[in-house]
């Protein structure tokens, strides 16, 4: 289990790693003031959550899945122009800025029907407040999109830092100006009758004043790129129209997944007011994701850059050694993650929540996602082979499957609960659980398609070191769990308050990680040879 270009893609990682890290700690503190502001179990924060989450739905339906699936391989092929990739870069760029600008434009003249296809059935006054934030978070589109497609840039210019340490500016900025609505209001304002125009317009302001100051953050290294970005409006001769070609797919992909999304929050919405809806989903998806994005992204995007390469060079034996070699990479460190977050599932929801019982209802919610962790990160590495590739027809074929079984599981979730199945405050939870399901059927499928076109990707290996992470995984979840009960379980101190919640889950992870650790170097895991590494580049001074 060597690692090509060790040293590249080991510093790549470490950076990535550090500015993800940073990222999201400043991120989770940035969400724990804002549930002081607001709350996680209510009408206004669910309103608030709704019409803050438009502008990523949006602009994952324009932007997203043609950056992942199309840009980056097109500009590393770009690299090998006479000009260096000048031309098309600044023709995209010029594209990519208008059509941001329009699909900006547009989700503000629909921000009402908008906020309807997620909250229609929701109370009118509830409603109202949502579409009042949707009209301050919708321009969050245009600097989302910017930052995302210079960040591309620089990641497939192998510039991967600035893309993972640029958000902290937007977390900053919301941590302080989140803490003056606290001081200039008086405490939290969780009723509805609480936000008058001038609390909405400082909230819904300061949010997307954060994303601009995201974006303009990288600006400040576009000169490493080398390249010299000018407006052209020529749009033709350079590739632009197979770009066009290969994002239909990616973009009907997207269409599946928001319209997917957007039901699983209008079940959720159901919920709304005493029990976990959508606020709650998405702080659980918060913590889900912190563990992803610090591994994944951080061993997983330098892989697809090189993925890219091979794949461009035809270099098919190259292709399926990275596919196995980041799989078993990542799933060593994201099995612990899992274990280590599982343990403390609800000292870790306190921290975002504003009683020990809404603790433990967010808690189930996290434990539904926790669910498909392993099977996300599988499909980020096989997704983006396909990508790697050019071939963004396949996987819009098995994500629209996914979409479908993401429909078909909130569906059940509230057929469960009109049937008296389940109760209200499990609905979230439910629906949590049917993602998972959906996403590990369509790795499992995903898998098979891929196998399929390079004829094997080494499936049985890495599929054993999963085993062997899973084996070391059990008894380190039960210990960590173990301990959570010595202190107190859900009637103890870790659920107090938020500092307690912070305090318990630092006792609890580090016994997790241990006895996986442990339980590893037992079943002689050569895995834990490659980590060691891994770790030892990670720290200062290698």
């Amino acid at each position: 289990m060597t690692t090509p270009r060790t040293g590249g893609l080991g510093r790549a990682s470490a950076i990535l790693a550090a500015g993800t890290m940073v990222s999201r700690v400043t991120g989770l503190i940035r969400t724990i003031v804002l549930v002081q502001v607001i709350g996680a179990v209510g009408f206004a924060s669910d309103a608030f959550s709704v019409a803050n989450q438009l502008p990523n739905d949006v602009f994952s339906l324009i932007s997203v899945g043609v950056l992942t699936a199309v840009i980056v391989p097109q500009i590393v092929q770009a690299a090998a122009h006479k000009d260096g990739g000048n031309a098309f870069i600044s023709k995209l760029f010029t594209l990519g800025t208008v059509v941001l600008l329009l699909a900006t434009a547009l989700a503000l003249l629909a921000a009402p029907w908008l906020v309807s296809l997620v909250a229609g059935d929701a109370p009118a006054e509830q409603q109202s407040l949502a579409i009042a934030f949707a009209y301050w978070c919708l321009p969050q589109i245009l600097f989302y999109g910017l930052y995302a497609l210079i960040g591309e840039t620089l990641n497939a210019r192998r510039i991967f830092g600035p893309f993972t340490w640029a958000p902290i500016a937007n977390n900053v900025i919301s941590i302080a100006g989140f803490a003056v609505i606290l001081v200039l209001f008086g405490g939290s304002l969780t009723e509805l009758s609480d936000w008058t125009p001038d609390r909405i317009a400082i909230l819904g302001g300061l949010s997307t004043l954060g994303i601009a100051a995201q974006a303009a953050v990288l600006l400040l290294f576009w000169s490493k790129t080398g390249l010299k970005l000018r407006p052209d409006f020529r749009w033709r001769g350079v590739g632009l129209g197979n770009i066009g070609r290969l994002a239909g797919w990616t973009l009907l992909m997207a269409v599946a997944s928001l319209a997917a999304g957007f039901y699983q929050h209008r079940i959720a919405m159901e919920a709304s007011g005493e029990h976990p809806s959508v606020m709650v989903m998405m702080n659980a998806w918060l913590i889900f994701m912190l563990p992803y994005s610090v591994i994944v992204h951080s061993i997983g995007t330098p892989y697809f850059t090189q993925l890219s390469e091979h794949a461009a060079a035809g270099r098919d034996a190259d292709v399926r050694a990275d596919i196995s070699r980041s799989i078993r990479t990542l799933g060593f460190f994201l099995m612990g993650a899992l274990a280590t977050v599982l343990a403390a599932a609800v000292p870790a929801s306190r921290i975002f929540t504003g009683s020990p019982e809404e603790a433990e209802a967010a808690a189930l919610v996290l434990v539904g996602y926790l669910a498909g962790l392993l099977s996300l990160a599988v499909l980020f590495i096989v997704q983006r082979t396909f990508y790697a590739y050019g071939d963004t027809r396949t996987p819009f074929f098995f994500t629209i499957f996914q979409c479908a079984l993401i429909v078909a599981t909130a569906y059940g979730a509230i057929v469960l609960y009109q049937n008296d199945v389940i109760p209200l405050s499990s609905l979230a939870a439910t629906i949590a659980l049917g993602q998972s399901v959906a996403g590990t059927v369509q790795t499992i499928v995903a898998t098979w398609l891929l196998h399929r076109r390079l004829g094997g990707i080494h499936t049985a290996e890495w599929m054993l070191a999963i085993l062997r992470f899973t084996l070391a995984a059990v008894p380190a979840t039960a210990a960590g769990w173990g301990v959570f009960l010595l202190l107190g379980g859900t009637q103890g101190w870790t659920t107090a308050n938020i500092f307690t919640g912070a305090a318990g889950c630092i006792i609890i992870a580090p016994v997790v990680l241990g006895v996986y650790v442990g339980a590893l170097a037992l079943l002689r895991a050569p895995e834990l040879e490659v980590a060691s590494g891994v770790i030892k580049r990670f720290l200062p001074g290698r």
